[in-house]
């Protein structure tokens, strides 16, 4: 991204998400998807690879609901700061999670880039640990929907 993409885009992120929570919340997401594409890069095993992209791919994919989460979150509850509102709590605790997993998702694939010899399983922590990441995208969602709807949210999770 140039310099003048990046700023105009910068820009739009502070009119959508605030420079508070729902955008520190947005860009850890991102910077997981981003750590998750910079593992791709040394993987020298072809099947393993194709098993890792296939996986980053559908990954990617969650960036969008993740902004749609946080611009939704951001028009109900403005932050800028760190405090978190109380309606929208499990929202930010679902993303929080969503978040943390993508970075042991990272750090799965980083530890089969790095092992020696075949691996018998191929990716298949990495696809547990996106599993989760899938699940928690989806729980924030569903949190947001039952704020909007007026329900209150579970106390779970």
């Amino acid at each position: 991204m140039g310099f003048f993409t990046a700023a105009r885009q910068g820009r739009k992120d502070d009119a959508d998400l605030g420079k508070g929570l729902w955008r520190r919340a947005h860009d850890r997401f991102h910077r997981g998807l981003d750590r998750y594409h910079q593992v791709l890069e040394g993987v020298e095993d072809d099947q393993l690879y194709d098993e890792l992209v296939e996986i980053a791919n559908e990954l990617a994919g969650l960036l969008e609901r993740v902004r749609t989460v946080c611009v939704a979150a951001q028009r109900r509850s403005p932050s800028d700061g760190l405090d978190i509102p109380g309606a929208l709590a499990g929202v930010h605790r679902s993303l929080s999670k969503a978040g943390n997993s993508l970075a042991t998702t990272a750090e799965a694939a980083a530890m089969l880039r790095l092992a020696v010899g075949p691996i018998p399983v191929g990716a298949a922590s990495v696809r547990r640990r996106a599993e989760s990441v899938f699940e928690q995208v989806a729980d924030a969602e569903r949190r947001l929907a039952e704020d909007a709807a007026g329900r209150p949210e579970s106390l779970s999770g």
